[in-house]
């Protein structure tokens, strides 16, 4: 939705426009500083990819767990999370409509929908299909003295296929394509990079999902485990001359231990761990001007770390010791501690009375040097045969947080329920 904007309002719109556009380009305009606390002792080292928004919580129900869900309840939202855990969901055929107002501490317009759904083939195969959309309101383009060149509405979006199947009583494989559309400027020239164009990419997830019977003592339960690597793709541009961008390739794993407290009462915790498969900045040879050293080629220098110009299957692979390494007590550098770091965790509770209504709460974490998100979430559901209805919010440990007051909403729809309630309905006289 457009709107005025007063003349006063050109500055923060061209911060939120640069912000965009690091993200888009894979540009690194704070690099430099990066590098001087590095060497200097710091260890801000943030990794940045095309497309995060494929990383955010679409659907209110693992919103509220603290964004966990890789071995969560299989439900219409698990296209997102392991697709696999279809392959074990009790219903026919159902779907979800989820919405987010995102950063609304900083832009009133940033909105996130997500519509997904499902359809069992027979009692081993599961099939699905997404859309999730990002739309960033509307942008006032400016010249470098802030005058007015242009408007447009930057918006991305992803469209899944799943398919899954039960390759035993207890465990599932699954596997997504994924088309990746992402317009951030609408074809306009940007003085810094030229010609700009949208990014497009192809990516697929492989999962797999384990669940299983316990006894607690005298009460019964089910515990599982879950893998997902998601946005397994090709790289992004935006430009035809930049150079091309990584997706955000992710490795989820967790686990959930759910135990029936009585005839009424059920209680889930899940837990989830994740690590960004592709590669980390390096620091690189700064002069004494701060800008960085190049060889003979017009390559940056690398003093610490890989060369982060590498393909996918070799972003993956060398993600996991390619960091430049944080300095400790005895002034060496130790990469596996640099890697740890990169590892973010969530945890989630699930209450559930009588199968008809939820409550959750969860906690994220992400180390302070890459990206610093900490934050609680509440939520609750409630499901009356046919429809369901989630919501999630988001607190933030520090005050000011762009992510604080963030709400998420989600609609479920079960045809097994309506299936339901036409066969107990009496017949018309």
């Amino acid at each position: 939705m457009k709107r005025l904007i007063k003349k006063t309002a050109y500055r923060q719109l061209a911060t939120l426009m640069l912000s965009l556009l690091v993200i888009a380009f894979g540009t690194r305009s704070t690099q430099a500083q990066i590098q001087t606390n590095q060497l200097n002792g710091g260890t801000v080292n943030t990794i940045t990819t095309a497309v995060p928004l494929l990383l955010i919580s679409p659907d209110a129900r693992s919103g509220a767990m603290g964004d966990a869900g890789v071995a969560s309840k299989p439900d219409a939202n698990s296209a997102h999370w392991n697709p696999s855990k279809f392959a074990f969901i009790d219903d026919d055929m159902g779907f979800s409509v989820s919405y987010t107002p995102w950063l609304r501490a900083l832009v009133p317009d940033i909105n996130l929908a997500y519509l997904s759904g499902y359809k069992r083939i027979d009692k081993n195969q599961t099939i699905g299909l997404s859309l999730l959309y990002f739309s960033l309101g509307n942008i006032i383009f400016t010249n470098m003295v802030g005058e007015v060149t242009g408007e447009f509405n930057p918006n991305e979006f992803s469209i899944d296929g799943t398919y899954a199947r039960k390759l035993s009583d207890h465990f599932s494989g699954g596997i997504a394509l994924r088309y990746i559309y992402s317009n951030l400027t609408g074809g306009y020239y940007i003085e810094s990079a030229g010609q700009s164009k949208a990014g497009q990419s192809i990516a697929a997830d492989i999962s797999v999902y384990y669940q299983n019977d316990v006894e607690l003592g005298d009460k019964s339960g089910e515990y599982a485990f879950g893998l997902n690597i998601s946005n397994i793709g090709s790289k992004m541009s935006y430009t035809e001359t930049a150079d091309r961008d990584f997706i955000p390739i992710n490795l989820r794993l967790g686990g959930r231990l759910s135990v029936d407290i009585d005839e009424y009462n059920s209680i889930s915790i899940i837990a989830d761990v994740n690590k960004l498969l592709v590669p980390t900045p390096p620091v690189y040879e700064l002069d004494s001007a701060g800008n960085p050293v190049q060889d003979a080629s017009g390559n940056k220098v690398i003093l610490y770390g890989k060369d982060p110009n590498r393909s996918v299957v070799s972003g993956m692979v060398g993600s996991f010791n390619d960091a430049p390494g944080v300095l400790n007590s005895s002034g060496e550098r130790s990469i596996g501690k640099e890697e740890l770091r990169e590892i973010t965790y969530s945890i989630g509770l699930e209450y559930w009375y009588s199968g008809q209504f939820a409550v959750r709460a969860g906690y994220f974490h992400e180390h302070a040097t890459k990206g610093n998100r900490k934050f609680f979430t509440l939520g609750a559901g409630l499901k009356y045969n046919v429809f369901g209805i989630d919501f999630a919010y988001l607190i933030p440990t520090e005050a000011k947080h762009p992510l604080e007051n963030t709400l998420r909403f989600t609609l479920l729809f079960d045809f097994e329920g309506l299936k339901e309630q036409n066969e107990e309905s009496p017949p018309k006289s």
